[in-house]
């Protein structure tokens, strides 16, 4: 059964991956390939979380909490799964009720930098799933350069959580600056 996992998680990451290429594509194009990408966009996103979340539900059918839960590898990789599955959902969700009106302004950029989160994101689960079948990556040998020894912390790294607070603080700016003011009339 665990071989259905690792098809299955392929579709997703394959769909995030291409998602955030139209996202980047989009961000940086008005014509005619930037406005294919965003009319492709909603249904890589849409189908990804189908298909994400039906190999986290395969994944947690084949290898028990109490398994996955005893390492820190297998914590951080549902971890991660988790947050990848919820960021890529918002993503949907985002582009979903805002349409193409989000590529205006400010937000075009916003939508750019939750784009490269969203590939770290899925490329630190990947690895770490990958690991905890047997495949090994030089991806790990980068997180353990950044302070994040993937067989056996089990915390984000401090360089880590000053880079999502970083985030934080320019995405915060960056919606409030491109924040469509009322008009006066």
């Amino acid at each position: 059964m665990a071989a259905y996992h690792v098809v299955l998680v392929h579709f997703p990451i394959a769909l995030w991956m291409t998602s955030a290429l139209c996202i980047v594509i989009r961000a940086f194009h008005d014509g005619g390939l930037g406005q294919a990408m965003d009319r492709a966009l909603p249904v890589f996103l849409v189908l990804g979380m189908i298909l994400g979340a039906l190999a986290y539900v395969v994944g947690l059918m084949v290898w028990p909490w109490e398994t996955i839960s005893s390492t820190p590898m297998g914590r951080n990789h549902m971890l991660l799964a988790s947050w990848s599955l919820a960021y890529f959902t918002l993503l949907a969700l985002i582009r979903g009720r805002h349409g193409s009106a989000i590529w205006e302004g400010l937000s075009r950029w916003v939508m750019f930098v939750l784009a490269g989160i969203g590939v770290v994101l899925v490329g630190i689960t990947g690895t770490l799933g990958g690991h905890l079948v047997g495949n090994y990556t030089e991806a790990s040998a980068l997180l353990r350069k950044l302070g994040w020894e993937v067989y056996t912390t089990y915390y984000l790294p401090d360089m880590t959580l000053m880079i999502v607070g970083a985030v934080v603080v320019i995405l915060l700016a960056l919606g409030l600056t491109g924040r469509k003011r009322p008009t006066s009339g």
